[in-house]
């Protein structure tokens, strides 16, 4: 029986990692894994399952374990749709990644998009597209823009506070359940499906404002997105984005959410290579992720 994308075809296998998923959520990881690996042994294509495994094995503390089950599911899948690489990064084994595979990223948001605003709203105090318009009109109060550029649009939730002040309003996104909804809202002029580094290249100056709400904690370096809106762009325009809050480093780190933090002064060279200056750097608490508050900056840049 052909696997599908969330259980194995086995019937057997599926009521092991069903177990499995118990043991784990009680907090007996070592059972967990065991459990996995015999859905393993009897689905041994089963993707998701194997990292799966893997995931429980790093839980229950078998660092070398899980390093290799997660490298068997990279050899199996080189697009990485479960985070592998990700995973090996957070376990030491492998550096960390400049960014996450688009598939890993377009999967994830997929899964959620039906229940993502619900979600990252009401339950989880998303703030972002409010703070970033806040910081955008206190810059520049009387702005009004000719063409917006919202990278890692997703549903719409910064395309509904910018569309009061474009004339036009493009979107980006590499989830096509989130571009879905984003349509149903008939805010954007245009949605594109793919990474925002393939964002359409429009006449140079097409974009006199570019955003990116919560989209650059899945990139760890961001001089290629800075570069490439600056290419978009032409002397005056802005830009407007967020980023998660790294201490105690210059550069930028892989969290355990697997999600990218930036240090203010990484922000500040990258920007600078890319021909921006900071007009606006605040810090502040985006929204909160299993009852922490998660810092980060908010920052508002012109092109020179």
């Amino acid at each position: 029986m052909r696997p599908s994308l969330h259980r194995s075809g086995d019937d057997l296998a599926d009521r092991r990692a069903e177990y499995a998923e118990a043991y784990a959520r009680a907090g007996d990881h070592a059972a967990a894994a065991d459990l996995m690996a015999q859905a393993m042994e009897r689905a041994p294509d089963w993707l998701l399952g194997r990292v799966r495994w893997g995931e429980f094995l790093a839980d229950a503390g078998e660092a070398d374990a899980a390093g290799a089950v997660f490298r068997q599911a990279l050899r199996q899948d080189e697009a990485d749709p479960y985070g592998a690489r990700l995973k090996l990064a957070r376990l030491g084994a492998e550096p960390v990644p400049d960014a996450p595979s688009p598939s890993f990223v377009a999967g994830l948001f997929d899964q959620y998009a039906d229940g993502f605003e619900d979600a990252l709203v009401r339950r989880l105090d998303y703030r972002v597209p409010d703070l970033l318009m806040a910081l955008l009109q206190e810059a520049a109060p009387e702005a009004r823009f000719a063409a917006a550029l919202d990278l890692g649009c997703g549903t719409g939730l910064m395309g509904e506070r910018l569309k009061p002040i474009c004339h036009r309003l493009d979107g980006i996104d590499l989830s096509a359940g989130m571009l879905d909804k984003a349509r149903r809202k008939r805010l954007y002029d245009t949605l594109h499906e793919g990474d925002i580094l393939a964002a359409p290249r429009l006449p140079a100056g097409a974009y006199d404002l570019v955003t990116a709400a919560d989209v650059l904690t899945y990139l760890g370096d961001l001089r290629p997105v800075f570069a490439h809106a600056a290419s978009l762009q032409g002397p005056g325009s802005w830009l407007a984005f967020s980023t998660e809050l790294a201490s105690g480093t210059d550069g930028f780190v892989l969290r355990p959410s697997l999600r990218y933090a930036h240090a203010p002064t990484y922000l500040d060279a990258a920007l600078a290579g890319a021909g921006y200056a900071i007009v606006s750097q605040t810090a502040g608490t985006l929204r909160r992720d299993r009852g922490e508050a998660i810092a980060g900056t908010l920052t508002i840049a012109r092109l020179t």
